[in-house]
């Protein structure tokens, strides 16, 4: 697949990409008032009210209790129907993936701190403390990253020319030091969406598009259509099956699909109106029944029983007990 058609694609699937748009060593840094004179302790601590009026994504890093969302104002963290939060370091991750030893993600630093932007790719193994960074610090932000929560796989979707990637999907297996591009032999999708991973094997990888789910099992060089030829909002995997959100008939839908034998379950979740279709998708590696959404509107759900009962978290951005 040509560059120039790769470039062309870049017009990234409609809902979820309006939801981004409308040191290799570890350091520590913490937020400053206004002149940097005033150093704060990095604390999670109790969220006394909550207000998020952007969600880049959610997930559960295996280095702590609980549901990840990466806000407009930094990482908000759900623990037992308890919202907590960073008092400082507060950046807006864009493209946050949660990983076993912690969480991925690019973005804008927070004014203030001494980080830099846009931040590339950064690792963070202590709830948002401090940054490890991975590549292309200063020099690219992306707004689609997946990550294999287990391993050393990443892939991005390049939209501007940044050396030495590729414009379109390209990866890295070995976090970060070296990249190849995704030559994406069969894929025939007029866009790009979100990105997912196996949790164990950072060679597969599925794409959600307005178009369906493609999937790929040697690193995005060859993809198959796996489903019908469906507006697919969010995607994640389910151990070896893909946990998906796809709108049909204007109607949202939440599925299960086993893209190798095409097994396909019909779930069911809290009603969504058609233009609040779900962004976001995260399940839990070591405990496959917490699952959890956000919607376009800022709305979040959790389910610990792999989903006979749905939790409410959020409404409109809001924590439902202010």
């Amino acid at each position: 697949m040509k560059r120039k058609a790769l470039f062309s694609f870049l017009t990234i699937i409609l809902i979820v990409a309006a939801g981004c748009s409308n040191k290799n060593g570890q350091e520590t840094r913490t937020s400053k008032e206004n002149k940097g004179q005033t150093s704060i302790p990095y604390e999670i601590v109790e969220a006394k009210s909550l207000k998020v009026s952007r969600i880049f994504g959610i997930g559960y890093p295996g280095n702590d209790q609980g549901l990840y969302i990466a806000s407009n104002s930094g990482i908000k963290i759900n623990r037992a129907g308890k919202w907590l939060e960073s008092n400082a370091n507060r950046h807006q991750y864009m493209g946050f993936q949660a990983v076993e030893s912690g969480f991925l993600a690019s973005g804008k630093p927070e004014k203030g701190t001494e980080y830099k932007g846009p931040l590339g790719i950064v690792k963070s193994n202590d709830k948002g403390k401090s940054l490890e960074k991975l590549a292309f610090y200063e020099k690219a932000n992306f707004h689609f990253i997946a990550a294999g929560f287990y391993g050393t796989s990443l892939y991005v979707i390049n939209e501007k020319p940044v050396e030495p990637l590729s414009l379109g999907v390209n990866y890295s297996l070995d976090n970060g030091k070296s990249w190849r591009e995704s030559t994406l032999n069969g894929f025939k999708a007029d866009s790009f969406g979100m990105m997912a991973v196996h949790p164990k094997n950072g060679n597969v990888l599925a794409m959600a598009t307005r178009s369906g789910i493609y999937y790929s099992s040697d690193s995005g060089d060859s993809m198959k259509l796996v489903t019908e030829p469906l507006m697919v909002t969010a995607v994640t995997f389910l151990g070896d099956s893909l946990l998906y959100s796809s709108v049909e008939n204007e109607k949202i839908m939440l599925k299960t699909l086993n893209p190798v034998t095409g097994k396909q379950t019909t779930l069911n979740f809290p009603f969504l109106d058609y233009d609040n279709p779900i962004t976001y998708l995260a399940v839990n590696p070591k405990n496959q029944k917490q699952v959890a959404f956000a919607t376009y509107k800022n709305d979040l759900y959790e389910t610990t029983d792999g989903g006979n009962k749905w939790v409410s978290l959020l409404l409109n951005g809001k924590n439902e007990r202010d």
